[in-house]
């Protein structure tokens, strides 16, 4: 699976679109530093915090992208944080289970 198959399912829409990375695995934590001990590469990463701190980890942990679940809108400043560092967002109205078990089916 890439970032374009989880972009194109129906709950899924694109905040920023780095690039059309594989998806190997859904990880799901809302902990900055236990997603930067255990977040594994080229995964899904799910979560609900918004912020440029985020970005910063997925990009130390070399995720392909992030899903921010619940409907929430990233930060601006992790939109822009995003686009220097070329991570992709993408954001799901579905709760972080529904999200990642949706992601985790196309695997």
């Amino acid at each position: 699976m890439t970032i374009k198959d989880i972009a194109a399912q129906e709950n899924i829409t694109v905040s920023f679109l780095a690039d059309d990375r594989p998806v190997e695995r859904v990880f799901c934590c809302d902990l900055l530093s236990v997603a930067m001990a255990r977040a594994p590469e080229n995964s899904a990463w799910v979560t609900v915090m918004t912020n440029a701190n985020v970005v910063a980890v997925a990009s130390l942990a070399d995720v392909s992208c992030v899903i921010l679940a619940e409907g929430y809108d990233f930060d601006p400043a992790a939109v822009e944080a995003a686009k220097k560092g070329r991570i992709t967002l993408l954001r799901s109205r579905l709760p972080v289970y529904e999200t990642a078990a949706g992601v985790g089916a196309g695997l």
